[in-house]
């Protein structure tokens, strides 16, 4: 499986990669969730499979106009809305669920923390100032 695993990753990553990327980017208390390395990809896991899921639904419960070149049936969905706004529920379901997970209990945040980046701002204060 070595020679497929370089192709495998980005097929799975994309399109539903970007759509949870730029939603989760657009909902930061969705990162306060999952903000640890083990939660990102548990997240990012089921983040995928299930807004896959959901948008197969909505693409089977809803009409979306025809192709003609401009969009795909993805973005005429995630216009909407409503479907829009179902999806993030989602996310935020699978970040909720994720974060009350025992297992990642104990994890720190990745990045700074805010006594961090207190310092950093001071320090740069004093090297600019």
């Amino acid at each position: 499986m070595t020679g497929d695993a370089d192709v495998w990753i980005p097929l799975v990553d994309e399109p539903i990669g970007s759509i949870v990327a730029s939603l989760q980017a657009q909902h930061p208390e969705i990162d306060e969730l999952v903000s640890s390395p083990h939660r990102i990809l548990a997240f990012r896991t089921f983040a995928y499979i299930r807004v896959g899921i959901l948008l197969g639904q909505l693409i089977v419960e809803h009409d979306v106009p025809d192709y003609d070149g401009t969009e795909t049936w993805i973005d005429a969905l995630l216009r909407e809305p409503r479907h829009r706004d179902a999806v993030v529920r989602e996310l935020r379901r699978v970040a909720e669920e994720v974060a009350a997970d025992p297992r990642y209990a104990d994890e720190e945040k990745m990045g700074p923390d805010d006594e961090a980046r207190a310092r950093f701002r001071e320090f740069a204060r004093k090297q600019l100032g």
